[in-house]
């Protein structure tokens, strides 16, 4: 009989002990670095749908030649309305942002570089929530009920956290929109 030796292929248990900490490490890395920027993403989601909404809404009143109503319900719901002189308008569109982000503001922070106020979550000509109308004109203009120029800003943030505040101003006279992130030290567009 012949005695050969057969040498078997295959992980060591230490090896497989060291390979399963490896990727338990990384993983472990992954939630904790994914856990930190996710308020941040999602408040950068809720911010970019108000300014593009509000842009798209300014735009519909320009173009159509006709009042754009913009209400703020809730916590994260916005509605437009068409104000039409003749004919039958549209049903009022709302638009609501997913994933957290919320009307807030985070205690403490400054105001936005535009100046127009932080003393409310929706805050316009000195109101916490605006006048009660607010539209956009043919003109592009955002005006309240009595047509005079509005400015103001909606700030939005996931659970309080300061490293998700954002904002977006919306300038009366020209209508321009800007929106706005927290750095930690100072407000940057």
């Amino acid at each position: 009989m012949s005695t050969t030796k057969r040498y078997q292929r295959g992980f060591t248990m230490i090896e497989t002990i060291i390979v399963v900490a490896i990727i338990a490490v990384i993983t472990a890395g992954a939630v904790v670095g994914t856990s930190a920027v996710l308020p941040g993403y999602r408040a950068d989601q809720a911010m970019t749908q108000v300014a593009s909404q509000l842009r798209a809404a300014r735009e519909r009143a320009i173009s159509h030649r006709h009042m754009v109503q913009v209400s703020f319900t809730g916590t994260n719901t916005i509605v437009f309305t068409d104000i039409l002189v003749k004919g039958v308008a549209p049903p009022p569109a709302q638009v609501q942002f997913e994933g957290g982000g919320a009307f807030a503001t985070v205690p403490g922070l400054p105001d936005t570089p535009m100046g127009f106020g932080n003393s409310g979550a929706i805050y316009f000509e000195g109101i916490s929530g605006g006048p009660p109308q607010m539209y956009f004109t043919s003109t592009g203009a955002f005006v309240d009920g009595g047509n005079n120029v509005v400015n103001g800003t909606v700030f939005l943030s996931v659970q309080g956290r300061v490293d998700s505040a954002r904002a977006v101003t919306v300038m009366g006279a020209t209508g321009r929109i800007r929106p706005y992130h927290y750095d930690g030290t100072q407000w940057q567009e």
